[in-house]
């Protein structure tokens, strides 16, 4: 039996064929999947790690689509979203989610339950497993600061556990967490009043509005902090506000996005990077560290 034939039969209808993967990134460019399925739980995790590792097949994991660069060409072999499995309950001053779990959602649940310390998570558009992957956060609040634990399986479709305290994470860095896939987390909160949390979360996403460039299709913040300054502010300083290739752009309003204008491609988003990496460095001295995850090209295209 082909692959495809044997995939489509796990899977039925939650397996696609050629998909366009635009309309599954927040960047809504990108080429297609050579198949895309939709998991729902551990089961077809294990048996879809089991199968790729049989098959000899690339695998790669998609939350929300966020902070990703898909290349024009596509992605071979099999894609897998955990948009399924997105499940969230909260008691007894505990948040569980699963990994395909709107992050901002969870923040949004956490509010409401008068739990505190994920509140300034609103906004962020990716889910649970990509915030466990590279400890996202924002406005002084991190994934992992009131992680209790999380669940996932490893390449060879075993169940782990981790703790928090077994695992050594810093800024949008994670580490020992490679080959991994996410599937669920639970976090420890503090109790808050819920009038106070509904206003910090309202300000949160107020300054998100004011401050970033949401009218436009981005993936996040492009380049990683650097050490004692911004990435924006050093993008601003070399005048590249505006900047285009093609149909992307350095985001006049906030020089950390690069914006789909409309019809951009993949190839002229990782040209920009490019050019304000090499413009930023002969100015500065400083070499920008990408923080989005580029997708289906070359290393060297990376």
């Amino acid at each position: 039996m082909a692959w495809s034939d044997e995939l489509k039969t796990r899977f039925q209808d939650r397996c696609l064929f050629s998909e366009p993967l635009a309309p599954y990134t927040t960047f809504r460019l990108g080429g297609r999947a050579e198949s895309l399925v939709f998991p729902a739980g551990q089961e077809d995790w294990a048996w879809l790690l089991g199968f790729v590792r049989r098959r000899g097949l690339p695998l790669t994991v998609l939350g929300l689509g966020s902070n990703v660069i898909v290349s024009d060409s596509g992605l071979a072999g099999v894609t897998a979203t955990t948009r399924g499995m997105n499940a969230c309950a909260v008691s007894a001053g505990r948040v569980e989610a699963q990994a395909g779990a709107a992050l901002d959602a969870v923040a949004a649940r956490a509010v409401e339950a008068g739990l505190a310390g994920m509140e300034k998570l609103s906004g962020i558009p990716g889910t649970v497993g990509g915030a466990l992957w590279i400890n996202a956060g924002a406005f002084g609040q991190e994934t992992y600061a009131d992680l209790v634990s999380f669940t996932a399986l490893d390449p060879e479709g075993r169940l782990v556990s981790r703790a928090r305290g077994e695992l050594r994470y810093g800024y949008r860095k994670v580490e020992d967490v490679a080959g991994l896939v996410f599937l669920s987390a639970r976090w420890e909160l503090r109790p808050g009043e819920p009038g106070r949390l509904r206003e910090e979360r309202g300000a949160t996403l107020r300054a998100r509005a004011e401050k970033q460039p949401l009218e436009y299709p981005s993936a996040g913040s492009v380049f990683k902090r650097p050490p004692g300054d911004f990435a924006s502010r050093l993008i601003d300083s070399c005048g590249l506000k505006g900047l285009t290739v093609g149909r992307a752009q350095v985001s006049p309003k906030h020089a950390g996005f690069i914006v789909n204008l409309g019809g951009a491609t993949a190839r002229d988003v990782m040209t920009l990077v490019a050019r304000v990496r090499e413009a930023v460095l002969a100015k500065t001295g400083v070499r920008l560290e990408l923080e989005q995850v580029p997708l289906g090209f070359s290393r060297e295209a990376a």
